[in-house]
């Protein structure tokens, strides 16, 4: 039995309540046939973190639905795999498809600057690459579109991977799609935004998506998006 099997009968009989297992030993020990050695049960406590270079294994070269097939690159995600603070987006772009990094286009050099130029203001030592960002799903969908609910259901399993191995303090969910898929919510971003909602355990803050701050007429969004940036980054890092 391989040290992996092992581990996952222990945790199995430790769910079962058992707290000692026995081994008998074989029966060509000398003087120690019939003898039983006694394990104790693995230790109760939280499971060690999935790394997230097994989970982009595990996505492989995804063909798991119809997103794969215009795509160039899977964009996984990108940051400190120990971020306090994940940023979840809805998709790829044309330039994330590209280059198979997130958030890297005009709404990704926007998102940039609100990080990072929030974070200064509130005098909060923060950088892009301290933080994570990552997407609902990791192909680009064809001309933009929103990703249909199956497409969103087959790729958020490592969304859901990707949020449990990082366990961010707080997660911010740019857009409606994003802040849908994590708060299960019906209501739009704009009664949404700025409120702290829930995903499992850890709060989120919804805020617009910057591709929709990009438009020069949206002033009081912009305005609002900073508010909510500026409540995110305060709970955390404070």
């Amino acid at each position: 039995m391989d040290a992996e099997t092992l581990r996952r009968y222990l945790e199995y009989y430790q769910d079962l309540g058992i707290k000692t297992l026995y081994r008998r030993r074989p029966a060509g020990n000398a003087g120690l046939a019939g003898h039983e050695e006694r394990w104790p049960a693995p230790q109760s406590g939280p499971a060690p973190q999935e790394p997230l270079f097994r989970i982009l294994e595990d996505i492989g070269d995804c063909r798991r639905c119809r997103l794969h097939e215009q795509r160039t690159k899977i964009v996984f995600g990108v940051g400190n795999e120990q971020a306090k603070l994940v940023f979840v987006g809805e998709g790829p772009g044309a330039d994330e498809d590209a280059q198979g990094i997130p958030f890297v286009g005009r709404a990704g050099q926007l998102l940039t600057q609100m990080i990072e130029g929030t974070a200064k203001k509130e005098g909060i030592p923060l950088l892009r690459k301290d933080v994570y960002i990552c997407n609902v799903v990791k192909c680009r969908p064809p001309e933009n579109r929103t990703p249909q609910p199956d497409e969103m259901e087959i790729c958020g399993q490592f969304l859901t991977r990707q949020l449990r191995a990082i366990n961010p303090k707080a997660i911010c969910a740019l857009g409606a799609t994003a802040a849908k898929y994590l708060t299960h919510s019906k209501e739009g971003v704009t009664r949404m935004r700025g409120n702290w909602h829930k995903w499992n355990d850890i709060p989120v803050m919804v805020t617009y998506h910057p591709s929709y701050l990009l438009r020069a007429y949206n002033v009081v969004p912009k305005r609002e998006a900073w508010e909510d940036l500026k409540k995110v980054l305060h709970f955390v890092y404070d």
